[in-house]
């Protein structure tokens, strides 16, 4: 049986609400609790993480797919000591992967399942199909809000289809940029009142990162906020909300496993092309 490990999405429904700084301190503050963690940059077109940290990714995950690389091969150290699966541009969609880059793509991850506790998967912004697929494969899914009200509403319609579709009835809320704690639990609640009066979901409110214009000063810099300013208001909550996600149970059943989470991935994408004509 192969080592457990926890599978996160950071997702998110629309682009500005820091899904991927969130992702990459996430990873730093769980890497600092002697996890041991890769960030996956889940944005196939885009490449968020190594313009975010400004790290050149020589290889991708599709020289892995095509097997001019193994998984290993491609990882990239990123700060704090996590490692950093950089995204391929071009591959747009999961589901146009033929059964010979499936089968790379398995066997890729399940090669480096005993490597590590953490998946962390920060996915591309909006709700297509190559984004429902890796939320839909992952163990947790943290949807990240802030005080816009296009947040709010993006975040809804990622739930919706997500469970009217698809079943999916537990998410994660984390209030992003806050003012106040009070103001980060008053986002939750006017997100998880309009899921739980429309939909058949259970919302979990996971906690806030507030505003602070050291999260800005590091981008500039590319860096992670936790690395260029450990001792901020930013880091110190990316502390309490990795000691949180700590202590969330790793499902016994076989999705805690990176072949499952892999195969639950490719399989989902396929399934995708028949249900987005209805949507």
């Amino acid at each position: 049986m192969s080592h457990p490990v926890q599978v996160i999405a950071v997702t998110g429904g629309k682009g500005g609400v820091g899904k991927s700084n969130v992702s990459v301190n996430l990873s730093i503050a769980l890497a600092e609790k002697h996890r041991r963690v890769v960030l996956l940059d889940a944005d196939l077109g885009l490449a968020n993480i190594d313009v975010l940290l400004g790290i050149r990714a020589d290889k991708t995950i599709a020289d892995v797919l095509s097997g001019e690389a193994e998984l290993r091969d491609i990882l990239i150290q990123g700060p704090g000591g996590i490692r950093i699966v950089p995204a391929a541009s071009g591959v747009q969609h999961m589901a146009s992967l033929d059964a010979q880059q499936h089968g790379a793509m398995i066997h890729a991850f399940s090669e480096l399942s005993d490597q590590l506790d953490v998946l962390v998967i920060d996915t591309a912004a909006g709700i297509s199909d190559t984004v429902v697929s890796f939320v839909r494969a992952a163990q947790e899914v943290v949807v990240v809000v802030c005080d816009e009200p296009s947040s709010i509403t993006d975040a809804y319609a990622l739930i919706k289809l997500l469970n009217k579709e698809y079943g999916m009835v537990r998410f994660r809320v984390l209030a992003n940029m806050v003012a106040t704690p009070k103001q980060g639990h008053q986002l939750f609640m006017k997100l998880s009142g309009v899921c739980e009066r429309f939909l058949d979901v259970s919302m979990q409110y996971t906690g806030a990162i507030p505003f602070d214009e050291n999260v800005r000063a590091a981008v500039k810099k590319q860096k992670a906020v936790l690395e260029s300013f450990p001792h901020c208001k930013a880091s110190q909550a990316y502390r309490q909300l990795a000691s949180k996600i700590d202590e969330w149970p790793i499902l016994s059943s076989p999705r805690g496993h990176l072949e499952f989470f892999v195969e639950n991935l490719l399989g989902t994408a396929h399934s995708e092309s028949h249900v987005s004509s209805r949507i």
